[in-house]
């Protein structure tokens, strides 16, 4: 008996939150933007096929694809001398700032985890998939991970017991994201940042922050907006992202009220608190943004529910 899990799209950073925030994106269209994970008990060993719009740009060797891998982590984990065999549908593409490996990640320690009959709980299985993406990505960030996993938009807490904690969304925003068709390495663009700050910058970063998520439990949505501000990030990222100022210039002449830059880049997220702006900004950015095949842009609420099953 087979069964499939879906994994969304996520945002990283969410402008304001370097590190510390992410979201989860949801098409108002119904469509799914992420990737799916197929699991089947075999015989003996770890098997995984590839499929999906964006597996072309997958290892050719299956065993060097992080669903592979996650398998053996996690049968490792558990104790566990039992065939799979997997298949990724790949749906987000690589180095977009979309999480497209925490996408990946997550839907196979989640179908994993339903496979087994669930031997972690929620806290647990969330750590696992933390440690393993630390393992692949050289250290532990749950900004996409956790997002993506528990839906919704994750503030991340790491203190004992505790990753994350869901803070509330603006119900009424609509966020056009859009991704051009290259990839940007995101170890490439941490190198762009520098080691150390000047001490406003930090104390700015820390006030925007803590007055997003204020304003996001008093559902003040004029104040989230003028302080969803990246200090920390865009100023050193932005000029890597081709098009991206332009494109921050037009969408504001468009009316979108505030434009960042998904996770590490090249996609873009701006809101707006209007169907019909969105629409808008999303048909500009479709001509104007995205320059190679594969490009796309969608106007997105925040998915809630996460990753699920689907078969």
């Amino acid at each position: 008996m087979s069964l499939t899990v879906y994994a969304p799209a996520s945002m990283g950073n969410v402008g304001v939150g370097f590190d510390l925030l992410g979201a989860a994106l949801a098409p108002i269209d119904g469509s799914l933007l992420g990737d799916r994970v197929t699991i089947t008990a075999a015989e003996s060993g770890v098997s995984l096929a590839q499929t999906g719009a964006w597996a072309h740009k997958l290892p050719d060797n299956p065993q060097d694809n992080i669903v592979y891998q996650c398998a053996e982590f996690f049968l490792e984990a558990l104790g566990k001398d039992e065939g799979v065999a997997l298949t990724l549908e790949k749906n987000l593409p690589v180095g977009s700032g979309l999480g497209s490996s925490a996408s990946s990640v997550v839907a196979a320690l989640y179908a994993l985890n339903e496979h087994f009959d669930r031997p972690y709980n929620e806290q647990a299985l969330l750590e696992l998939m933390g440690e393993f993406e630390g393992k692949i990505s050289g250290s532990v960030h749950y900004d996409n991970v956790a997002p993506c996993y528990l839906g919704g938009m994750q503030l991340m807490l790491n203190v004992p017991g505790t990753v994350c904690e869901a803070i509330p969304s603006f119900k009424e925003w609509y966020w056009v994201v859009a991704y051009p068709g290259i990839s940007l390495s995101t170890a490439m663009m941490r190198k762009l940042m520098p080691d150390q700050y000047d001490k406003s910058v930090t104390i700015d970063f820390g006030r925007y922050l803590s007055a997003f998520v204020h304003a996001s439990y008093q559902q003040n949505a004029e104040l989230a907006i003028s302080v969803l501000k990246d200090v920390l990030a865009e100023p050193y990222r932005a000029a890597a992202i081709p098009g991206y100022d332009n494109a921050r210039v037009a969408l504001a002449d468009i009316g979108m009220l505030t434009t960042g830059i998904s996770g590490s880049g090249p996609t873009l997220f701006s809101i707006t608190d209007n169907l019909a702006t969105a629409n808008a900004a999303k048909v500009w950015l479709e001509q104007h943004y995205l320059t190679e095949a594969g490009g796309f842009a969608h106007v997105c609420h925040l998915d809630e529910r996460g990753t699920r099953r689907v078969d």
